[in-house]
C-alpha cells in the first residue's frame, strides 16, 4: 500500500492536518469554522428519495417506465435518487473501503507525499483554500472509460480499486439508460454520449469532530460533474436542500449496498435545466468517523455539452451555451470554488470570455 501510494510523489507543496491532534486543541482552528448563514440547522424530516430496483427493470418495459417516472419527478425537484440490486458484490464494496482506510491510516507525511497536481491525497483541501475548510481527508484519481492500458488504477492502489471502478462504469451505463428513458430520449442516447467519458474516483474520510456544530465534512455545494454515484456507510450526515430546508438522506440499514445518485451541473445542462443540480452538504459526527466512496462521471473533456433534440419539441430555447467538461472543470480548479452557484457563474464567465 505504501509503495503504490508513494508513486504519486509530486511537484506541489502540500499542507495537511492531523485531525486527532486538532480535536485535542482548546480552541477550534478558525480555518474550519463556517459562516452562520451556512450552519443552518437540519430539518427533522428525511428526504423521500425513490429506491430503484435495477434488476426489476431489466427487460421489463413497464417496470422501466414506472421507475423512469419516479426518477423524473425526483430529479426535477431535487436531483437525488437511489438504486439497489445493481449486481455489485458486497465484498468488493467492503474491500474498496478497506483499501482507502489503509491509506488514510498512514502517517500524515506519507499521505502528503501522495499528491500530483489535482490527483491524490488532500487534507481539508488545504492545498487550495485557507478558510471554510471541510473536516475531511480524501484520495482522488481519474478513471477513463476507454482504457489506455490494461490497468489504469493499480498504480494508485491495488487491483480491487480497478475492479470497483470497472463496476462503476457498468453501473453508470444502467443509470444512463434509466435517465434517457426518464427524459423521453432514446434509451441509449446518454450511454453513447458517455461511452468514452472521464470518471473520477474518490475515497472520503470524515473524522469524528468535537466541534461538529461549527464545521462541515463538505459545505453546501452542487457537484460540477455530470452524475455522482455515492456509497455511504451507516454513520449518516448527507443532506439535501429542498423547499428551503436541509433534509437528511440517511443510510438504509435494510439495503446497505444501495447507491445514492445525484445530478450534477453538467447533467443539469444536458437536460437543459429540467433536472436540478442537487444542492447538498455533509455533516460530521461528534463521535464516529464517516466514510464514503464517490464516483463522479463526466463527458470526455472536449465533448460539447448539449441536450438531446427531443427536449426542444415545443420550441424551447437553450438555457446554456455550448461548453465542454474541460472548460467547466478548469473553471472550478482555477477560478471558482464549487458551491450552489457554480453553473450560473461559469456561464456568465464563459459568455464574457467569448465576447472578449
Amino acid at each position: 500500500m505504501e509503495s503504490s501510494a508513494a508513486t504519486l510523489v509530486h511537484s506541489l507543496p502540500s499542507k495537511g492536518f492531523n485531525f486527532q491532534v486538532l480535536n485535542k486543541e482548546t480552541q477550534f482552528p478558525e480555518q474550519f469554522v463556517w459562516p452562520l448563514k451556512d450552519l443552518v440547522k437540519s430539518c427533522d424530516q428525511k428526504l423521500d428519495t425513490p429506491l430503484i430496483d435495477l434488476k426489476a427493470i431489466k427487460n421489463d418495459d413497464a417496470a422501466m417506465a414506472a421507475a423512469a417516472e419516479l426518477v423524473r419527478k425526483a430529479c426535477m425537484k431535487h436531483g437525488f435518487f437511489e438504486v439497489t440490486n445493481h449486481g455489485i458484490d458486497h465484498d468488493l464494496i467492503a474491500a474498496t473501503y478497506q483499501e482507502f482506510e489503509s491509506f488514510f491510516n498512514l502517517p500524515l507525511a506519507k499521505k502528503q507525499s501522495a499528491r500530483n497536481n489535482v490527483w491524490g491525497y488532500s487534507s481539508a483541501h488545504a492545498d487550495r483554500f485557507t478558510s471554510n475548510l471541510p473536516w475531511k481527508q480524501i484520495f482522488t484519481y481519474p478513471y477513463n472509460y476507454i482504457s489506455q492500458s490494461p490497468s489504469q488504477v493499480v498504480d494508485f492502489f491495488k487491483v480491487v480499486n480497478q475492479r470497483y471502478c470497472d463496476a462503476m462504469k457498468e453501473l453508470s451505463m444502467d443509470i444512463l439508460e434509466l435517465l434517457g428513458v426518464s427524459l423521453g430520449a432514446d434509451r441509449s442516447h446518454f450511454q453513447k454520449y458517455f461511452e468514452d467519458c472521464e470518471g473520477i474516483m474518490r475515497g472520503n474520510s470524515y473524522p469524528a469532530c468535537a466541534n461538529f456544530n461549527l464545521t462541515f465534512g463538505v459545505g453546501p455545494h452542487c457537484d460540477p460533474t455530470s452524475l455522482t454515484i455515492l456509497h455511504q456507510d451507516q454513520i449518516g450526515g448527507l443532506e439535501v436542500f429542498v423547499d428551503d430546508k436541509w433534509l437528511p438522506v440517511p443510510p438504509r440499514p435494510q439495503t446497505p449496498d444501495a447507491f445514492v445518485i445525484n445530478i450534477g451541473d453538467t447533467f443539469s445542462a444536458l437536460s437543459n435545466g429540467l433536472y436540478k443540480s442537487c444542492l447538498h452538504r455533509v455533516l460530521v459526527n461528534e463521535k464516529a468517523e464517516r466514510k464514503s466512496l464517490t464516483f463522479f462521471m463526466n463527458p470526455r473533456g472536449d465533448k460539447i455539452v448539449k441536450p438531446p433534440h427531443n427536449l426542444f419539441n415545443n420550441q424551447e430555447e437553450r438555457k446554456f451555451p455550448d461548453f465542454t467538461w474541460s472548460q467547466l472543470f478548469g473553471f472550478t480548479q482555477k477560478r471558482h470554488r464549487a458551491d450552489a452557484d457554480t453553473l450560473p457563474n461559469f456561464v456568465t464567465w464563459l459568455r464574457s470570455s467569448n465576447q472578449n
